[in-house]
């Protein structure tokens, strides 16, 4: 068994030293990865009063890919373990770039949990669509990991069309590993049929944990 650490996004505040000192004291207690999580915008409470994720406007949230880079220069061994990041916010091809470049920069210490997000208004802000996100996200994979392992990619789908395009560089991990983050059924089916790990956001072990997990391995 690996035991990571979560990062505390929220709570430890902008301060680079203190960020660097969290981290490499997690790597010298001998945790194999630092987990962070994900939203590109904080709510405004008078603005969304139904939203209860606990996040909102006036709590500090670094962009995990930024934050991992930063982390990357001053660790040597832990892994970098996005839990979630929000993929169907954000624009493919770039996310792709950004993944590849932080995988070389931490010399293949990258892994990359995505989800799709379920707040509608959040999509709003950032100009992407809602309604087909599970589906797009599939697509997103697809498109991604072909970045990741050829020098030219050509790719038309529903929502990408990539022709005789190439990101350089390749990471060093060909493809970066991706994990899925969810609950529902369909992110379970979508997550053993196409990724390579799953992320369970659960205080404990239970009998619906293990049944979930079935399905995952099925």
């Amino acid at each position: 068994m690996k035991l990571g650490v979560t990062f505390p996004l929220f709570e430890i505040g902008n301060d680079p030293g203190g960020i660097k000192a969290y981290v490499q004291a997690a790597e010298k207690l001998g945790f194999d990865n630092v987990h962070c999580g994900d939203h590109i915008v904080g709510t405004d409470p008078r603005a969304h009063p139904t939203f209860t994720t606990g996040y909102t406007h006036l709590q500090p949230s670094l962009d995990p890919l930024v934050l991992f880079g930063f982390l990357a220069a001053v660790t040597t061994r832990i892994e970098l373990t996005t839990g979630v990041l929000l993929l169907t916010e954000r624009q493919t091809v770039l996310v792709a770039k950004q993944a590849a470049g932080l995988d070389v920069l931490s010399n293949g210490r990258l892994r990359l949990g995505v989800g799709v997000g379920a707040f509608e208004p959040e999509f709003e802000a950032v100009r992407e669509e809602f309604r087909h996100r599970g589906e797009r996200s599939e697509e997103q994979i697809a498109l991604m990991r072909a970045l990741w392992t050829q020098e030219s990619v050509t790719f038309r789908g529903r929502w990408h069309t990539v022709v005789g395009f190439g990101s350089n560089p390749l990471p060093v991990q060909r493809p970066i590993p991706i994990w899925i983050g969810g609950h529902a059924e369909v992110v379970l089916e979508r997550t053993g049929r196409l990724v390579d790990g799953w992320i369970l956001a659960r205080e404990k072990p239970s009998e619906e944990v293990g049944q979930a997990f079935e399905r995952v391995r099925g």
